[in-house]
């Protein structure tokens, strides 16, 4: 009859009579069970739960039924129930442990932490010898040295001034890099710029990096060929920021800079502007000849023979007089300007000021390998250039003025280069 009863407390059925059961204890040869009240309930997870659940069942359902029988036989009976529990809380223990070893494989174990010295703290050890401190720092560095970023490559603004790039270095990365696709809105662009730009980025114009690559190398052969003739270079910027980049650029091409206003007239009316210059007389070798110094007095001023402006907009007037004296010339139009201002334009970022010192450095290079041509070719005794027209050696000058009365009319000769002998 017990058994009848407790498989019907197995199937779930409530049980007889209701309301809450007091605390009692039950002794048994095995174990020892709380029964609580509902209010003092164990914790649901526990393995021990369904146990007393079950007991406090039975005994409420037949309780006086079976304390009316024989109490030998439910003493057997509550016996064989508290070893079936202890072997199932048994099992399940065991199994939680399988499973809590198989999540400790599967995880990815932790590195061991190395242990750490402080000699500030009153706890720490004894001082550890130079050997054991090695070993520690090796150990941490074996663990830790792989953490954090790797930064090989990044912008160094002083780079572009102290080492700028030749023009075998222009690749399209490093101008991107520099911002030089970077145009105006589509609203201020000028026509004529239309075979420079790529495409249009959120109401920007992008220029295309190929044809600012392809203008920047032959710009840059322009400069190397008047430098190694021997000519005349003036860079020109006159944004903030640009001073620096037109003489650094300068000192390498051994040419000239202008990083002030334009004075209107310094070409076109160049006597009256820049007639107090002081000028000198150079050999092959750029060694100076001071006793040429008479024969400038009355000579007239000087003028660039290429000139390279890194803002034509705000240097109109500098364009015109160099159009007017066919004096060529090297620009950055972005696409706001208008390209036929200057003989050989290159499409770039106006505004950026690393990208002005991408092209100035690289102009700046290619004047200094023209240089370098113009002098080895002087060491072998080649002349690379036309000498100026109207100087005498002094020797000369006299010899010729007392021959002169005595001389015949020939007529005169053209030479290699186009002088008249």
């Amino acid at each position: 009859m017990v058994w009848k009863e407790f498989w019907k407390v197995l199937a779930g059925r409530p049980p007889i009579g209701g309301g809450p059961i007091r605390a009692t204890k039950l002794e048994t040869s095995r174990a020892t069970f709380l029964r609580t009240t509902d209010e003092t309930r164990p914790h649901p997870t526990s393995p021990y739960v369904p146990a007393i659940m079950i007991l406090r069942n039975t005994i409420a359902r037949h309780g006086r039924r079976a304390l009316a029988q024989n109490p030998t036989t439910l003493r057997r009976f509550l016996s064989n129930q508290v070893d079936s529990i202890e072997s199932s809380s048994e099992n399940s223990l065991k199994q939680l442990h399988s499973l809590e070893a198989q999540i400790n494989t599967t995880l990815p174990q932790a590195p061991p932490v190395a242990p750490t010295f402080n000699p500030e703290s009153n706890d720490s050890p004894v001082a550890l010898s130079v050997a054991e401190q090695y070993h520690m720092y090796k150990e941490q560095q074996k663990h830790f040295g792989k953490l954090g970023s790797d930064i090989s490559h990044h912008y160094r603004p002083h780079t572009l001034l102290n080492n700028p790039p030749s023009p075998s270095d222009v690749t399209l990365e490093l101008l991107l890099a520099s911002e030089a696709h970077q145009g105006h809105a589509t609203s201020l662009w000028n026509p004529a710029n239309a075979r420079y730009i790529h495409g249009i980025r959120q109401g920007i114009h992008i220029i295309s990096l190929e044809a600012t690559a392809a203008h920047l190398r032959r710009a840059a052969k322009v400069v190397q060929e008047v430098c190694r003739k021997g000519g005349m270079v003036l860079f020109v910027g006159t944004r903030a920021e640009q001073d620096r980049v037109v003489v650094r650029a300068s000192e390498l091409a051994k040419g000239y800079h202008l990083f002030e206003r334009w004075i209107p007239g310094s070409i076109t009316n160049g006597q009256q502007i820049l007639g107090k210059c002081k000028m000198k007389v150079v050999n092959e070798k750029d060694d100076e000849l001071p006793e040429f110094q008479e024969q400038l007095l009355e000579r007239s001023v000087l003028r660039p023979d290429l000139v390279v402006c890194l803002n034509p907009l705000e240097n109109y007037v500098l364009l015109h007089e160099c159009a007017l004296n066919a004096i060529p010339t090297i620009g950055v139009i972005d696409t706001d300007a208008n390209p036929t201002w200057v003989t050989y334009p290159i499409p770039a970022n106006d505004d950026s000021l690393r990208c002005i010192q991408v092209i100035a450095g690289v102009l700046g290079r290619a004047g200094e390998a023209g240089q370098k041509a113009r002098l080895a070719a002087a060491e072998r005794g080649d002349i690379t250039y036309r000498p100026a027209d109207g100087l005498v050696m002094p020797g000369e000058e006299e010899n010729s003025t007392d021959t002169a009365p005595t001389a015949k009319k020939e007529p005169k000769k053209q030479s290699r280069l186009g002088e008249d002998d």
